[in-house]
């Protein structure tokens, strides 16, 4: 994918991990989205750390994995995104981002993200018990009304059984949302 005509560079893609099992199948979303054209960056939450191999996203993605704020001084390593994709997401992120809370790098990034209007794409992965709780729709209303989409493809699972839906994590669906999004966003203006 390549920026407004006459600009030749790759338009950026941050794909922001959450914690969770799925958060381990990331390079598996990278890997799609390089070979869709995008310039891939990974921010991790802090729980997302845990399960990703923070080396091998470097190497793939040829950018440092950021998990936290830079201190003040410090050059931005990044470039900036033109489009987010969250995923997997979390409970606790929705809801969250949802509430504007910026407390970590990646929700500080996905609450600017809204207010800057960029594409983004969230694909959450819980058991049905945390999307059950009151606030999870609510949070997920909130985003859709501010643009963001939010989208379900995996079944609901008991608590406890994430680890055997792993595998099913549909990465190419949320590329292709968060490309379709992107596409949009560059061609509103012709609409």
């Amino acid at each position: 994918m390549t920026a407004a005509a006459g600009d030749t560079r790759k338009l950026v893609l941050y794909i922001v991990v959450c914690g969770s099992p799925v958060a381990r199948s990331a390079a598996d979303g990278v890997r799609l989205a390089l070979a869709d054209g995008w310039e891939v960056c990974v921010v991790a939450s802090p729980d997302g750390l845990k399960w990703i191999d923070v080396p091998a996203l470097a190497a793939l993605t040829g950018h440092p994995v950021r998990h936290r704020y830079k201190y003040p001084g410090d050059l931005d390593v990044l470039p900036g995104p033109d489009a987010i994709l969250v995923a997997p997401a979390t409970v606790n992120t929705i809801n969250k981002w949802a509430a504007g809370i910026a407390d970590t790098l990646a929700l500080g990034l996905i609450v600017e993200a809204v207010g800057n209007g960029l594409p983004i794409v969230a694909m959450p992965f819980t058991n049905e018990a945390m999307a059950r709780h009151p606030a999870f729709p609510r949070s997920v209303d909130l985003l859709r009304e501010w643009g963001v989409t939010v989208l379900f493809e995996l079944p609901s699972f008991a608590p406890g059984t994430g680890e055997s839906f792993v595998d099913d994590f549909p990465w190419r669906i949320a590329v292709d949302a968060v490309k379709q999004r992107a596409w949009r966003s560059e061609n509103a203006d012709h609409w």
